[in-house]
């Protein structure tokens, strides 16, 4: 091999290193799905008591956003990135209200909350997070 084929090679090879790299950080990262679960679990704690629901909300809407932030959907907002994501959402309404209900809480915090509304909610936020993988889409006892 001559300087010149050794030449082609190596740039060849760098070419290839860094298409490949490049690829790389725009698949979406696979999720721990363990530490998902762990946080699901402590927002569910704030549903205890009604003056804590806001609370669970947006942890829950928080944890959604880091998941969909993670598995690359694009979007300089979480809104966003729930467009970018209704085709692989079952439940896309119920996310947007889940949404819709913790953004109005955050905007007026003397909303008054419904039990049926926040739990309309957390399973809109828990279906967003298995349809994506943040979650097992299996059913348990904890969820």
């Amino acid at each position: 091999m001559n300087f010149r084929q050794a030449t082609i090679a190596a740039v060849g090879l760098f070419i290839f290193l860094v298409a490949g790299i490049f690829i790389r950080a725009k698949l979406p990262k696979k999720l721990k799905v363990d530490k998902f679960i762990n946080d699901w679990q402590e927002l569910q704690l704030f549903c205890k008591d009604k003056t804590t629901w806001p609370h669970a909300l947006s942890a829950a809407d928080a944890l959604l956003d880091k998941a969909l932030k993670r598995r690359k959907f694009k979007g300089k907002s979480m809104g966003e990135r729930l467009v970018n994501a209704q085709r692989t959402l079952t439940n896309n309404d119920g996310v947007w209200f889940a949404h819709n209900l913790c953004k109005k809480v955050i905007e007026k915090p003397a909303t008054r909350l419904r039990e049926a509304d926040v739990k309309s909610a957390l399973i809109g936020f828990r279906q967003a997070l298995k349809d994506i993988g943040a979650l097992p889409s299996g059913e348990s006892k904890d969820s």
